[in-house]
């Protein structure tokens, strides 16, 4: 039996194995899909009631907190008795009231109690003083309650007995200018209505309700689960989220899972509960603008029951007996061919040859691994040549630090040896000859000793820039060490040399003059010949420098084999 019939053979029976552990796993495989599917159903769903309900909130509690700061406002709260304050106050109440997407609002006042209040209807128009607080009716510690607290902003479902109405309130505390709380105004919003439009949508297996920081049950379809006047209820009486779990755990899990929502940066969270019986993902975030928590209950088995999932079955089935069927076309021309060909590839990069030609890639792992070793001999390739330019570029700077003076920036005693054969063997080829100035600073030890290493080095570097200023752009100016200093001149003759040996001398002289410490040269130079050797014209240049320290410093001398002659 051939390679390829065994490996039919050995496909169809690892294929009826695969059929039967695919029954055995579905049940798990479904599982999985469906959690992992519903979490990002939840975040979506927690994202989306989230966005609608700061909508419908966001410009309510910007009017409430722009209300809050109104001056005519204020001066009621300052002057309560003031007929012409009220007027202008009330007036100002009625100009919010149509701002407010309900069309109603409150002002109540700290220092009398005094509570205003007009709704969609209009009905109270010229009698918007309603009524005043007392702080011992137990309907009116809503408001003493806030003020104590202190907070600026507040959200809370509660009904009016006195006005018949209940509302999702927006409650924004008043202060005057020194900071202090002069009493609270606000809006509210049509609880029915907001329940409609933002939790009783309609969507089926999925229920949206909102608790506040404490778990109490803010919005809610079903109304009875609503913890109306949360702000005057002892925290056991509350209506919270874990009574809608039968489960102790359920219970402990979602109350934990708000705490880590408040005290991490962590916008969703999710975890699985059980509801009367069947099992639902729930899904919260914290709404820091608002002070609630969003909490997304899905119902896993309602959005995507396992029946769905059954054409998955029929289609592998299916996809198994055309595997089946085709696969000695896939063992040839999908798998054995690339195969071989992706081998000599790595034969001939191994070998060092990087240039490859198209490897074919089938629709498989196979073709991802033929991507990747093309992949990866790209990256060999980039990194071999940037290795080799980085070699290259190191090799350069390396090769200029050798040969570059540190403090001075000029080419240092072994650049100038590699110029001065260069110069030399030119010379000789083209006999032409070529010109060497030697010079030091004059006096350079008492500068040295009287005023520090310090500034002989900045002394050093200002000579360095005057001897370049000196000399023609090709000409190639070195520090041979310490205070001494070359410069080749190439091309060059006598009256060049003579020339350009005076310049650099008068150069210093004069621009040192005009700083704070006046210095001098003394310069020897020697016009090479065809023929000289380094030794010959480094021992002439000094003789001439010697004998320019000799005549008295900042001199110049121009020397040859036979004689020297004082510039």
């Amino acid at each position: 039996m051939n390679l390829k019939n065994r490996i039919l053979s050995l496909a169809a029976g690892l294929m009826i194995v695969a059929s039967i552990a695919t029954w055995t796993a579905y049940q798990q495989l479904s599982d999985n899909l469906i959690e992992r599917w519903g979490k990002q159903v939840a975040e979506i769903q927690v994202h989306y009631d989230s966005a609608r309900l700061l909508q419908s909130l966001e410009r309510e509690i910007a009017l409430a907190r722009q209300m809050a700061r109104s001056q005519a406002l204020l001066a009621l709260a300052r002057t309560p008795d003031g007929p012409l304050i009220k007027a202008a106050a009330i007036g100002e109440m009625e100009s919010f009231r149509n701002n407010f997407r309900d069309h109603s609002y409150f002002v109540a006042f700290l220092s009398n109690g005094h509570y205003y209040y007009n709704n969609t209807s209009n009905d109270y128009q010229g009698q918007q003083f309603r009524y005043t607080l007392d702080p011992n009716e137990p309907d009116d510690a809503w408001f003493y309650r806030l003020i104590d607290e202190g907070r600026d902003f507040h959200l809370n479902v509660n009904p009016d007995t006195n006005l018949g109405v209940t509302k999702l309130w927006i409650d924004v505390l008043m202060r005057n200018k020194e900071n202090v709380i002069v009493g609270m105004v606000g809006t509210g919003l049509n609880l029915d209505d907001f329940l409609k439009d933002i939790v009783d949508t309609d969507q089926q297996g999925i229920t949206t309700l909102f608790v506040d920081m404490n778990g109490a049950i803010q919005l809610y379809r079903d109304r009875n689960y609503i913890d109306f006047a949360t702000i005057i209820k002892p925290e056991g009486q509350k209506s919270t989220i874990d009574l809608l779990f039968d489960s102790a755990d359920d219970k402990r899990q979602i109350l934990d899972m708000l705490t880590s929502l408040k005290d991490t940066s962590h916008t969703v969270e999710s975890r699985f509960v059980t509801v009367n019986g069947r099992k639902h993902l729930a899904g919260a975030a914290f709404l820091p603008a608002i002070g609630w928590y969003e909490v997304t209950l899905i119902d896993l088995s309602t959005l995507l029951p396992k029946t769905h999932l059954w054409p998955l079955i029929a289609v592998f089935s299916a996809s198994l007996l055309i595997t089946l069927a085709a696969f000695h076309l896939v063992v040839q021309f999908r798998i054995l061919s690339p195969v071989l060909r992706l081998g000599a590839a790595v034969n001939q990069v191994r070998r060092g040859n990087f240039d490859l030609p198209p490897l074919a890639k089938p629709g498989n792992e196979i073709g991802l691994l033929a991507a990747d070793f093309e992949e990866m001999t790209r990256t060999l390739k980039h990194s071999r040549d940037e290795l080799e330019h980085k070699i290259a570029e190191r090799t350069t700077d390396l090769h200029s630090l050798a040969r570059v003076d540190s403090l001075t920036g000029l080419c240092n005693r072994r650049s100038l040896d590699e110029i001065l054969d260069v110069e030399i063997q030119r010379a000789s080829r083209q006999n032409a000859g070529f010109g060497v100035m030697w010079l030091d600073i004059d006096n350079f030890k008492a500068i040295n000793d009287s005023l520090g290493h310090q500034t002989g080095d900045e002394v050093l570097c200002q000579a360095a820039l005057w001897i370049q200023c000196s000399l023609r752009p090709y000409d190639q100016p070195g520090r041979w060490g310490g205070d001494e200093f070359m410069v080749v001149l190439s091309p060059c003759d006598h009256n060049v040399l003579r020339f350009l040996s005076e310049r650099l001398r008068q150069t210093v002289e004069r621009e040192s003059a005009n700083g704070n410490l006046p210095i001098t040269v003394s310069v020897g130079a020697y016009l090479c010949q065809p023929g000289d050797s380094a030794k010959t014209i480094l021992h002439e240049a000094d003789q001439a420098l010697y004998q320019a320290k000799a005549c008295g410093r900042n001199t110049v001398v121009i020397a040859n084999k036979d004689h020297q002659i004082p510039g």
